[in-house]
């Protein structure tokens, strides 16, 4: 229904890079420059997540039968900030 590739480059316990990108939210995939702007110089924990999140949807405008996708995808960017605890890099 929506999907989030996300990636980060750290600093420490801070975010030195970010980049995020959704799908099927529009026509094509979406990177989510606000979110990722918001996010750099901040550590990924539960504050960053929930104003990454809430900068991911703004100025959102769903059509009449998908404005489900919105929480899903504020939901989505606040699960790949705050990350599972158990990253790994390549």
């Amino acid at each position: 229904l929506v999907n989030v590739a996300a990636a980060f480059r750290m600093s420490g316990s801070t975010v030195a890079g970010c980049r995020i990108a959704a799908n099927a939210v529009s026509a094509r995939p979406r990177r989510l420059l606000k979110a990722e702007r918001l996010v750099v110089g901040r550590p990924r924990d539960e504050a960053t997540a929930d104003a990454a999140g809430a900068a991911a949807i703004l100025g959102a405008e769903p059509l009449q039968h998908n404005a489900y996708k919105v929480p899903l995808l504020r939901n989505l960017v606040k699960r790949a900030i705050r990350g599972t605890g158990d990253e790994w890099t390549s």
